[in-house]
């Protein structure tokens, strides 16, 4: 089975690595960047959600399980829906998934980002990406892991996205904060090897 390993707005490969650490090895595992985005180089041609989904559709190897945080879980929704006899399952951390939240209380990223990334690409600061409709869609089971501390996307996201997606399970982490996927790995990667182990084994070697 193969682990694709997607980072959030600050684009950097790393941001999974404590959990997927601690995922059995016989796992083939890959973590991309987001050209362009935190402090990632930028690539000509990477500009869009699009871009980053071609991107990534460059790493499926095989029977495929998206592991995405936050604004990766964007790419990670499209990835399903376009190869669903390709992406066997979901792992989504903490994430808008693409829906329209502003009626759950969210704190704005933007102004953070545009602090703490001076030099990031601004372009995911003006796109707005909508996929209420198509998440019925998404054939795979999904597993939601969300912060009950995040301000950023807060639980009722989680619920709601839940509530959409044919066969998804959500686990809230206590007093996890936006990035407990990185800092409390000890006790994600558990929940993953569990799901993994759930999945259907027809579609681990297809």
């Amino acid at each position: 089975m193969h682990i694709l390993f997607l980072p959030g707005g600050g684009g950097a490969p790393d941001f999974w690595q404590p959990c997927a650490a601690l995922l059995p090895l016989a796992l083939q595992k890959t973590f991309l960047s987001w050209p362009g985005l935190g402090q990632q180089p930028p690539v000509s041609g990477v500009a869009s959600y699009d871009d980053l989904v071609a991107l990534a559709e460059q790493h499926i190897h095989g029977p495929t399980v998206v592991v995405a945080q936050s604004l990766g879980c964007i790419v990670a929704m499209r990835l399903a829906l376009k190869h669903p006899a390709r992406i066997i399952g979901l792992v989504l951390s903490a994430t808008s998934g693409g829906v329209d939240v502003a009626h759950f209380g969210t704190v704005d990223w933007r102004p953070a980002y545009l602090q703490n990334f001076p030099n990031g690409a601004r372009w995911i600061t003006e796109e707005t990406p909508d996929h209420a409709t198509a998440l019925a869609d998404v054939s795979c089971p999904a597993l939601l892991l969300w912060g009950s501390a995040d301000a950023l996307s807060p639980v009722a996201i989680g619920e709601h996205l839940v509530s959409l997606l044919p066969v998804a399970k959500l686990h809230v982490i206590e007093s996890g904060s936006h990035y407990f996927a990185r800092e409390r790995a000890a006790e994600i990667a558990p929940l993953i090897v569990e799901y993994l182990a759930s999945l259907p084994k027809a579609s681990r070697s297809i």
